[in-house]
């Protein structure tokens, strides 16, 4: 017998087919999360070597707004088929990277601008354990939430 599937942070729908398949929700959600991630570095990566080393910050810039739609798409459409409130779950799902984004900001100026760290990937990995966190936090609590969601009962 499958144990039974909840979304998590108190989304509305049924799994997507990849819940399905792997029947596990942190698996998935670390699975997607992980593909994310990478993804998200290889914008990184190819922005900056189309924009150069000297517009670093640009490159995040391009790479998270590119990254977090793709994030939004898979976490909606493939983990979890979410109905309704597009518009809503895009803010709050936005909140959460943008806070991730302004972290990330702040420590690559830092390490790259201020401490001089090189090469800039090597700077952007390390921050990723940082953000890696924020993102696992802010979807686990914000993202997605319904109002009298099951979750909100266990508060």
């Amino acid at each position: 017998m499958s144990p039974v599937v909840v979304p998590p942070a108190g989304m509305s729908g049924q799994p997507g087919w990849f819940l399905k398949v792997v029947r596990d929700q942190r698996v998935a959600f670390l699975a997607v999360g992980g593909f994310n991630t990478v993804f998200g570095f290889v914008c990184f990566a190819g922005f900056l070597a189309i924009l150069g080393q000297g517009l670093y910050l640009v490159a995040l810039v391009c790479a998270y707004v590119i990254a977090t739609l793709v994030a939004f798409v898979l976490y909606r459409f493939v983990v979890f088929r979410v109905r309704g409130h597009v518009l809503a779950d895009l803010w709050r799902f936005l909140t959460v990277y943008i806070s991730q984004l302004a972290v990330n900001f702040v420590l690559l100026f830092v390490l790259v601008s201020i401490v001089h760290m090189r090469p800039v990937l090597l700077a952007q990995v390390l921050i990723m354990l940082v953000t890696t966190v924020i993102s696992w936090t802010g979807h686990k609590h914000f993202s997605f939430r319904r109002t009298g969601s099951p979750e909100d009962l266990h508060r």
